[in-house]
């Protein structure tokens, strides 16, 4: 269904100048209103009416809570450090920084022990285990690095505790979030 053209009915003069009272003519509406509309009540915008566009909140920093959350984990406990800093005036993003720094960092320390181990253990058994152990913690690593990147872009910047290891990273996360 097509909308009829613009202007007066078909056979119809189109209105001269409005009348000296400066009433608009018999069968139109005041100005700003739309025909075949009730009037608007006062304190309202008129029709067709936008807001301006407000940008996400973003920390002095520049950095808005999704992506300084998404940040803090890209490259672990290095961008955790930086973004610990960064995002000082966001505590999500402060908190996304302290779990990054806590879960990552604690996983770097746990593969620099197992290849101490490994160099001064020459016993073949151990090196397997420990061989075995190191492959088992860096899929592990790997799989909640995706998910915190994923999740930290699902939920728009907000906190989540990670799987499996929250009762342990959690409780130090606060703890170094809220001391910076």
């Amino acid at each position: 269904m097509q909308n009829p053209p613009p202007g007066p009915p078909p056979g119809q003069q189109p209105p001269g100048p409005p009348p000296q009272g400066g009433q608009p003519p018999q069968g139109y509406p005041p100005p700003g209103q739309q025909p075949g509309y009730p009037p608007q009540p006062p304190g309202y915008p008129p029709p067709g009416y936008q807001q301006p566009y407000q940008p996400p909140y973003q920390s002095a920093g520049g950095v808005d809570k999704k992506t300084g959350a998404i940040l803090s984990y890209v490259l672990g406990w290095v961008t955790g450090v930086i973004f610990l800093f960064v995002g000082k005036d966001d505590p999500d993003v402060k908190y996304h920084a302290a779990q990054s720094i806590v879960f990552f960092g604690g996983m770097t320390v746990v593969f620099w022990v197992l290849n101490f181990l490994g160099g001064i253990i020459d016993v073949g058994a151990i090196n397997a285990l420990i061989w075995l152990a190191k492959i088992v913690l860096s899929v592990f690593t790997l799989v909640i690095w995706v998910m915190c990147l994923v999740r930290s872009n699902s939920y728009g910047g907000a906190r989540f505790e990670l799987p499996v290891v929250s009762s342990l990273v959690t409780p130090y996360a606060e703890q170094l979030a809220n001391a910076v």
